[in-house]
């Protein structure tokens, strides 16, 4: 009799699209495993991602915003949430590979350092061949996680990780969805974000982009959603004209709220931090946890400090920089 997963197995041979990546079709881990009796390969890899330290740390990571005060702007988790949610209702429209499609999404931007991209900068100019988020990512489930073991994801959930930002696409469509999923989920919660923070209102979005897009962050994602489903023929793509609105407004963000001054006016400070914790730890790297002891061993103290400092959430990093330079005081 067939358990649950070839069930599913063979639902997914029935209804998912020809484009779709199979459970069944996996290149698999690199290690292998002796499959399980409930879930496909992708269903493991999205609940072994959910369960692991890396991704619990996202909540107390900076999105956009360093140190916001209110409880709605959005942490790196929260956008993660959104990206999960907006790649899944693409998926399911395209009849893609939902399993998959969510674990790319929910492990993304696990690499990424405190403080948002003014972290990664950071770290990219200290670390000898530069630091990416993305890549930090994969090196987290491939390496990172349990004492250099990592969570052993298959071969797509990594392209996926690894493809989400910058260079060739993925490899499958689920990943390719997820790459524009990323993008509606930053541009749309970060309008809403700047919007809280007074430096940005829906009026200040160009007329034409409102018109073609819509005129709240609904309207907005809704549009989008739509525009990439009906435009996803040949490849995953939007459709015109939606896409060259698409593009306009990720310019007028950039211009607008990543890189306004009041946006982030602190963000020098946070690169400050980042540099003066790597520059201590590949100095002294007996400092490190032991946890980062095998890295130290392997690939030296700037790697392992790197490492160490992009796994920080915010505070924590501020918590440490505080113990390393600060005096202590006394008690009577």
């Amino acid at each position: 009799m067939e358990n649950v997963r070839e069930k599913i197995e063979n639902s997914e041979k029935l209804m998912l699209c020809d484009k779709a990546c199979l459970s069944t079709d996996t290149k698999g881990r690199e290690v292998p495993e002796e499959k399980c009796e409930l879930r496909t390969e992708f269903q493991r890899d999205r609940d072994r991602i959910i369960h692991c330290p890396a991704f619990r740390r996202l909540k107390h990571k900076t999105q956009v915003f360093i140190a916001p005060e209110g409880d709605h702007f959005r942490t790196r988790l929260t956008h993660t949430l959104e990206v999960a949610q907006i790649a899944r209702t693409v998926s399911r429209a395209l009849c893609l590979n939902e399993d998959l499609t969510e674990a790319i999404a929910l492990g993304h931007d696990l690499g990424h350092t405190p403080f948002g991209h003014a972290g990664e900068r950071a770290l990219n100019n200290c670390l000898e061949g530069g630091f990416k988020h993305y890549e930090q990512s994969v090196r987290v489930v491939e390496l990172l996680e349990k004492n250099g073991k990592g969570l052993n994801l298959t071969y797509e959930v990594r392209d996926g990780i690894r493809c989400h930002t910058h260079g060739a696409d993925a490899i499958t469509w689920e990943g390719r969805v997820v790459r524009f999923a990323d993008k509606i989920a930053y541009m749309n919660h970060d309008i809403d974000d700047a919007i809280k923070a007074g430096i940005l209102t829906e009026t200040d979005i160009p007329a034409h982009i409102r018109e073609g897009l819509g005129k709240s962050k609904s309207q907005r994602i809704n549009t989008m959603v739509k525009a990439l489903i009906s435009g996803s023929d040949t490849d995953v793509k939007m459709n015109k004209p939606y896409d060259e609105l698409f593009d306009s407004l990720h310019k007028f963000m950039y211009q607008s709220v990543y890189t306004n001054p009041i946006a982030k006016g602190e963000e020098y400070k946070a690169e400050a931090l980042i540099c003066s914790l790597y520059e201590y730890y590949s100095k002294n790297p007996d400092g490190l946890p032991d946890d980062y002891k095998f890295i130290l061993e392997k690939e030296g103290a700037s790697r392992a400090a790197a490492d160490y400092i992009a796994g920080m959430t915010d505070r924590y990093a501020v918590h440490v920089y505080n113990e390393l330079n600060l005096p202590k005081f006394w008690g009577i």
